[in-house]
């Protein structure tokens, strides 16, 4: 049974964490490092960004657990480590660094940056801060999650418990993300651990299947980030037996991931730059998954639905157009179109065409900070849900000087 616990990443048997302030970012209020660490070695996966400028700290993780091992998670924030002469140097001196402070081996590392693109990385505040930074490992999830924050406005974790095997495991998670956030793999920066005994090629099998269900059906702003990385650490201290294999324990891990990523999925979309609403598009009826899901993320992706939501405006015209531009096979006089909130729901368009509706009422539904958008395509029975926010004036604000 799947039920949710506290604890964060920190909630699995073995794994302390940690986050300080060491000196990156200029507030000495802001956490800017931080570390996940496992008591033991752990079967390790992760999934990374497509964009072709990647942050040297991904070059160094994908080659570090290309073996499928991990032991601890270093991650700065202020600075992306993306576009240095020396980034990779400094990626690994960062894994070296914490490893010998650890002791254990630099390549059992996972490492990640986030932060302004193109700037200079000085090693020195990373070094001089690991030592309290190892010192300061216990239950402090929370710290750590602080510790990769960027233009984030909130904290995102969230744990789970779940039987496999016949034992009880945990699993955790913790995100930063706000902006620069569109389907890619990632978007943007993830960590999870879990006590579950599972190998790492299931793992990542269950990694990857899963990032199209969750991450990459998330869209704040369209851009998609050079740094973006989900990683999962596993050390198999629940002694569940290991999950080898497809099974009903292999399923069970998979609906937990989902019940983490998910989640984390809605709460980086609350939490878009200078957004004051979470959106939800709801497609069903569709022929097939893929147009589910392409359906879906075109409405997501619109700018004009975005800035409509931001003004509680229920023009659905913009749904129908966003569906029309997205390439995927659809009927639009079969299209019917909802919008609903805890204020209630409210049909706007049946086979393609609006019907009457009361502004008022919509207007009430649509002033809510969660809203959904309810797409039916009645041509089949796949059904897919992507998650975004509003675009207000205040993201124009955040991005016009955020490196300034």
């Amino acid at each position: 049974m799947l039920k949710q616990i506290q604890g964060g990443v920190c909630a699995a048997k073995g794994f302390t964490a940690n986050g300080i302030h060491c000196g990156i970012r200029k507030n000495k209020t802001k956490r800017d490092l931080a570390l996940i660490y496992s008591e033991t070695l752990c079967a390790a996966a992760a999934t990374y960004t497509k964009n072709l400028v990647k942050g040297a700290p991904l070059t160094v993780t994908k080659t570090n657990i290309q073996n499928g091992k991990a032991q601890a998670m270093i991650c700065n924030s202020g600075n992306a480590n993306t576009c240095n002469a020396n980034g990779i140097e400094i990626a690994t001196q960062t894994c070296e660094l914490v490893a010998q402070e650890l002791g254990i081996c630099p390549t059992d590392v996972i490492v990640a940056s986030t932060g302004v693109i193109g700037q200079p990385l000085d090693i020195t505040p990373i070094a001089n801060g690991i030592p309290a930074l190892v010192k300061g490992l216990g239950n402090n999830s929370e710290y750590a999650c602080e510790g990769i924050m960027t233009t984030d406005t909130a904290k995102k974790e969230i744990a789970f418990s779940f039987e496999a095997g016949g034992k009880t495991c945990r699993i955790g998670g913790i995100a930063k993300g706000s902006g620069m956030i569109h389907p890619n793999m990632a978007t943007m920066l993830v960590f999870v651990t879990t006590d579950c005994n599972i190998s790492a090629q299931m793992l990542q099998k269950a990694l990857s299947a899963d990032i199209e269900e969750s991450f990459n059906m998330v869209s704040v702003d369209g851009d998609t980030s050079t740094n973006d990385m989900v990683s999962v650490m596993a050390n198999g201290m629940a002694g569940n037996q290991e999950i080898v294999a497809d099974g009903e324990d292999f399923t069970a891990f998979c609906q937990a991931l989902a019940a983490v990523t998910q989640y984390l999925c809605r709460e980086i979309a609350k939490d878009g730059e200078g957004a004051t609403k979470l959106l939800e598009c709801k497609v069903d009826g569709a022929k097939d998954k893929a147009t589910a899901k392409v359906v879906a993320k075109s409405v997501i992706c619109s700018s004009l639905v975005k800035a409509a939501m931001f003004g509680s405006d229920a023009n659905w015209g913009r749904i129908l157009c966003a569906i029309g531009y997205s390439g995927a096979d659809v009927d639009v006089n079969k299209v019917e179109v909802s919008f609903r909130s805890a204020k209630g729901e409210i049909l706007v368009c049946k086979n393609g065409a609006g019907v009457e509706f009361s502004e008022e009422k919509a207007k009430e539904i649509l002033l809510e900070k969660e809203i959904e958008m309810l797409v039916s395509l009645h041509d089949g029975a796949e059904k897919a849900t992507a998650w975004g926010c509003d675009l207000t004036y205040d993201y124009v604000k955040i991005n016009g000087d955020y490196r300034t």
